[in-house]
């Protein structure tokens, strides 16, 4: 592996793992409580729990009397509990949008500096092939274009211009 991909690869973990400590203690319970919610640990509790719940209530374990025969308490139980896991949910998809958002801006950062690298590399190109008297594999007017640098602004004007239209 080349160092600049270990390097990169080591600075994204140390990245993702400061993010991980920066989080306030409610956001670490409900990503913690999100995590279980989906597991199959918790079907299996819920199977467990419930499944029993309703064996007892209808008569079914005689050796436990019904406490709950018009499953009401159950009802409430479950309507409670998925209020509460909705929420942890919805609090950990908007922690996750951040860091998506995050993530997206740092890809628009590089994918500029690349764009503004290549434009430069594209001119030196050029000028080395003209010094060569090298034929150019590209049109002039092409690579006038390639060597143009674009503004993100005027990139966003333009999908915005084009998406108006549609």
């Amino acid at each position: 592996m080349s160092a600049v991909l270990d390097r990169n690869i080591e600075a994204l973990i140390r990245k993702k793992a400061d993010d991980i400590r920066k989080q306030s203690q409610e956001s670490r319970i409900a990503a913690a409580i999100s995590a279980f919610a989906g597991s199959m640990t918790f079907v299996y509790l819920h199977i467990v729990i419930f499944g029993t719940w309703i064996l007892v209530n209808l008569g079914w374990l005689p050796f436990i009397p019904p406490f709950d025969p018009t499953f009401v308490a159950l009802a409430m139980i479950a309507s409670v509990e998925a209020i509460f896991i909705s929420t942890f949910v919805m609090i950990n998809q908007n922690r996750m949008a951040a860091l998506e958002d995050k993530r997206s801006e740092l890809s628009l950062q590089i994918s500029l500096l690349a764009e503004h690298e290549t434009t430069r590399l594209i001119s030196m190109v050029e000028a080395i092939s003209r010094h060569l008297d090298a034929p150019a594999a590209v049109t002039d007017h092409e690579l006038e274009d390639l060597k143009k640098n674009m503004p993100p602004e005027q990139i966003l004007a333009e999908i915005e211009k084009k998406q108006d239209r549609d």
